[in-house]
């Protein structure tokens, strides 16, 4: 869940408290927001970066309070393409005007694949050359090293919800005619080509995610037969996890085309592991501890992901552990609470006076 908090691309204060009480309420993996690649590659002026070498420390200060308390630090990478230079969610996403660049905050010349606009009042992306996507993959890899540096376990590659490598995959806002574009294989080319250089910095022994939009588009323009292909070819690259979320080819950024109900996703998660034999992550909806654990039980998913929930009620894992009957579900905690919750315990079970 980006927090359009950052500042100058770096993470402050906030990220430090935002991200640290999910570790506190005993998360397993704590991710960070999508993350820029390069400075343009930012949706907006508060969106996160590490295209800079300045980055590496102050997203140490988290990896390092996140590991403290028992989580993996993760960060999910991407780039927005022509989804950039516009306002927070608040706004709708508006694209960024003169207006704007009068109160400090100049729009830019988005990029994508083909030179078409993700909406009628977005401006026209410049269309990249051949020698632009080499200079963007190296930037790829260097945010991946830089992304070592400051500490963090996993890495994701953001390959879903409209941003860049969803444009290049997406024949909707991919017309390129070259070994970029066409064919299904032309339009993987460039997600290929990501998870390759990334792979090649990302150590062997730490995962590698990649997260796709499994079906998106008008008319079906990217199904799940799609998905499956382009996740076998991911897996000959080296990622280890796929993670299955749906939409943002057109619209804003959270546009679903599927009906949203509880663990709406979940399917696509599921039909992945089984046609493609890669672990996956079933996201979207999953409020509920015995939700959750059906589908791992069931073999739909190997890991389970919550973004809204976990913002709604950040020690979920301690109530889910609870629910489904872990005695030391307390234990989730830092001893600085669970100290305190297991003494309220043991006055709750003493005898009335």
């Amino acid at each position: 869940m980006c927090q359009y908090s950052s500042r100058d691309g770096g993470p402050t204060d906030w990220h430090l408290v935002h991200l640290g009480k999910f570790a506190l309420g005993g998360a397993g993996i704590v991710f960070c927001e999508e993350t820029a690649v390069e400075e343009r590659a930012r949706k907006t002026y508060g969106c996160a970066g590490i295209y800079a070498d300045r980055f590496t420390l102050m997203y140490h200060r988290i990896t390092d309070f996140l590991r403290q308390h028992g989580s993996l630090p993760a960060i999910q990478l991407g780039h927005a393409g022509r989804k950039a230079s516009c306002g927070p969610p608040w706004t709708n996403f508006k694209p960024l005007t003169d207006e704007d660049a009068g109160r400090g905050m100049p729009p830019w010349r988005a990029v994508s694949p083909s030179g078409r606009a993700p909406r009628a009042d977005a401006p026209t992306p410049l269309e990249l050359a051949v020698t632009d996507i080499q200079e963007i993959l190296a930037a790829w890899r260097e945010a991946a090293q830089r992304s070592l540096a400051a500490g963090f376990d996993i890495c994701e590659i953001h390959g879903a919800h409209g941003y860049l490598i969803h444009q290049f995959l997406s024949p909707l806002a991919n017309q390129r005619t070259d070994a970029y574009g066409g064919d299904i294989e032309g339009r993987m080319r460039f997600a290929l080509e990501v998870a390759e250089t990334v792979r090649a910095v990302w150590p062997q022994d730490k995962p590698l995610f990649f997260r796709v939009s499994a079906v998106d588009g008008d008319g079906g323009a990217w199904d799940m037969d799609d998905t499956v292909a382009l996740a076998r070819e991911l897996k000959t690259r080296g990622v280890d996890v796929i993670t299955c979320s749906s939409g943002g080819i057109n619209g804003p950024l959270n546009m679903a085309i599927v009906p949203r109900t509880p663990g709406y996703q979940v399917p696509y998660a599921e039909r992945v592991k089984r046609d493609s034999g890669l672990l996956t992550c079933a996201v979207g909806l999953i409020t509920e501890a015995r939700q959750a654990e059906t589908i791992l039980q069931r073999g739909q998913a190997d890991l389970i992901a919550l973004a809204r929930e976990l913002m709604y009620n950040p020690n979920w894992p301690v109530h889910a552990a609870k629910e489904l009957g872990r005695g030391d579900y307390l234990d989730l905690l830092p001893p600085a609470y669970s100290w305190w919750l297991k003494r309220r315990e043991e006055i709750r079970a003493l005898p009335p006076e």
